[in-house]
């Protein structure tokens, strides 16, 4: 799926963390996934899916968005899971040590990506949720480009 975009409509957080898992099926460790979408749009809820995916606990799966990073063991590697929202610059991303996360023994997905553009690989996984009507959520997946 390299370069192309694949449309999930999801009615429901279970289909929701559904999508993540059969997404998980595609990572690997040293592999970055760019997760946007505003605040309520299911990010966290597609993450535990991802988690559970890759063999880990996903009910130990909780936003990030005051921790700044929670990491957790799967089979398949561990998850730094990223949420840069709160982050204020190049420097506090340097003190959270942003670029050692990314050290290819780990899978890192990063919440508010597009806050960190200029600090990321040049081959990123893109997931995106959007509101819907009546509770959906459009989940647009774009698998990584090199």
């Amino acid at each position: 799926m390299t370069g192309q975009a694949h449309r999930i409509l999801s009615r429901s957080q279970s289909a929701t963390e559904d999508a993540g898992q059969a997404f998980a099926r595609s990572l690997r460790p040293g592999d970055v996934v760019a997760l946007s979408g505003d605040l309520g749009s299911g990010k966290t809820t597609f993450v535990r899916g991802l988690v559970a995916g890759l063999g880990g606990e996903s009910g130990d799966v909780a936003s990030p968005t005051f921790a700044i990073v929670n990491t957790y063991q799967t089979a398949v590697a561990q998850v730094h899971h990223i949420d840069v929202y709160r982050v204020g610059g190049e420097s506090e991303l340097d003190e959270l040590g942003f670029d050692e996360y990314m050290d290819g023994a780990a899978i890192v997905v990063i919440e508010w990506p597009e806050r960190v553009l200029a600090r990321l690989p040049s081959a990123v996984h893109r997931v995106s949720l959007t509101h819907g009507q009546s509770g959906t959520r459009e989940i647009i997946l774009s698998q990584r480009n090199d």
